[in-house]
């Protein structure tokens, strides 16, 4: 297994084994770039990059001593995926380390270096620029090897039969939502009230249809128990399931955003992204950024996306793009970030995200990262979970409820409800948003003879006043806490 770097926690060499071990039996090489504190930086394709094909022949002829570069395909408008050999000439230089990445190991000469790959990518954003060529990155549901002990990405038993947030009686009727994902767990949706109807998608490939018991593997079920935490919000909304992340939960930057087109053709008005992952020098995904401009042209239309579990003020991506919606966690008590939940400004809104309770799958799983490994968990068709990837659909969600109760699009409900979140935003927290049925006033709707579109969640007892500082009659408000199960 290629790494750069070494970790310091076991678990961040467990979930990077992991994927690197499911692309391989694809016939894909990941390296993994390690941080100075242990944690898994980055993973991407190697001999791969991402490149702008007006510039592709200038880089070649620049580099022909060094280096060959053949197009595997075209990936999106003018970005097309590389393949890059390497044929001797100029010497790899001294490698200067980067701020996030650890220093490489020694050379024969006490040299310090990193792979060859990545000098070459450091030498052409000196000649051309950022922006012109980018690694073909991971992007994944797993926790990238924090030492925290993200609980994100293993599911756990439970006897409960109901959903926590429990389903909401109505909402988001009509909503078309595309979530990218594992798939479905088709005999799960079938038999789940919340979910057999109008939930539709790919089979999810980590889950057997078959066996005695059948086998559940690592990352199985993620995309249903995403898919069930939207319908418990919005009941009404269309769903759609695809398997994008179907290795180990992830997915290749170059193989995944040409995907996303599925949703077009589904007449999406939510995309829900499901993955999140740093990336060299926190550049941007070059090819998901293009996706974002076709997406701009969809009127109404807005992106959704986990923040991550890393415990990290690092931008993690597709969510600190600016157009996306970005989403932490916050604890079991609401009242707090979840420990694992990244943050810092890039973060939109938080919503509840440790210990959910939604569908799942029937079958065995067996734990692979520490501190439980091989221990064995029986699964029937519900599990509890706790990460990014769940407060997320509680968004999602709350979205597409608004959609149906106040008529308006994905991108009027989502920038009204973000104010909200901001107006009931906790102190060293951020902009929250909690699980609930009620419903909030719409902007332009008047209850009981007074237009309320302060979003200060009064349902019709508002006493708002001309400045919307008069609060609620009766001093009711959100609950700022957890529903009763």
């Amino acid at each position: 297994m290629p790494w750069y770097g070494y970790f310091s926690e076991e678990k961040g060499r467990q979930e990077a084994g992991l994927i690197v071990s499911a692309f391989a039996e694809k016939k894909i090489e990941i390296s993994v770039v390690a941080t100075a504190e242990g944690w898994i930086a980055y993973m991407y394709a190697e001999g791969q990059l991402l490149v702008r094909q007006p510039y592709l022949e200038e880089i070649s002829e620049a580099f022909r001593e060094r280096a060959q570069f053949s197009v595997i395909r075209r990936v999106i408008r003018d970005i097309v995926l590389v393949n890059v050999t390497f044929t001797g000439g100029k010497a790899t230089r001294s490698a200067k380390a980067t701020r996030g990445e650890p220093a490489p190991p020694a050379g024969a000469a006490g040299e310090r270096r990193q792979p060859p790959l990545l000098e070459l990518l450091d030498d052409l954003e000196t000649l051309f620029g950022p922006s012109i060529a980018t690694l073909n990155h991971v992007a994944t549901t797993a926790g990238n090897g924090n030492p925290t002990g993200c609980p994100a990405t293993e599911p756990q038993e439970t006897y409960d039969t109901n959903p926590y947030p429990a389903v909401c009686p109505e909402g988001g009727e009509g909503v078309r939502v595309y979530v990218a994902d594992t798939g479905l767990v088709k005999s799960t949706v079938s038999s789940t009230s919340w979910l057999n109807t109008e939930v539709t998608g790919d089979a999810d490939p980590s889950v057997a249809v078959s066996g005695s018991p059948i086998k559940i593997q690592p990352y199985g079920g993620h995309g249903t128990f995403v898919a069930g935490v939207i319908r418990s919000m919005a009941p009404g909304a269309e769903i759609e399931v695809r398997s994008v992340f179907d290795i180990a939960g992830s997915g290749l930057e170059a193989d995944f955003v040409p995907k996303l087109y599925a949703g077009f053709g589904f007449g999406a008005e939510i995309f829900h992204i499901t993955v999140a992952s740093p990336t060299r020098n926190n550049n941007q995904m070059m090819a998901f950024q293009a996706w974002l401009e076709d997406l701009r042209q969809r009127k109404g239309a807005v992106c959704i996306a986990p923040a991550g579990n890393s415990a990290s003020r690092h931008p993690f991506w597709p969510a600190a793009f600016p157009d996306v919606i970005s989403v932490g966690a916050l604890s079991s008590d609401w009242r707090r970030r979840a420990y694992f939940s990244d943050f810092g400004g890039w973060v939109d809104v938080y919503a509840p995200g440790e210990n959910l309770v939604n569908a799942f799958a029937t079958g065995e799983f067996t734990c692979q990262i520490a501190p439980y490994v091989n221990e064995v968990r029986t699964f029937s068709g519900m599990a509890q979970w706790s990460g990014t990837s769940f407060s997320t659909p509680i968004v999602t969600g709350l979205i597409a409820a608004r959609m149906t109760r106040c008529g308006e699009s994905a991108r009027e409900a989502a920038t009204a409800l973000l104010a909200k979140a901001r107006a009931e935003a906790i102190p060293g927290v951020g902009p929250a948003l909690f699980p609930g049925c009620e419903g909030d006033e719409c902007r332009g709707r008047r209850d009981g003879g007074r237009d309320c579109g302060c979003g200060c969640g009064c349902g019709g007892n508002c006493g708002c006043g001309d400045g919307c500082g008069g609060g609620c009659r009766g001093g009711g408000r959100h609950r700022h806490g957890p529903m009763s199960r």
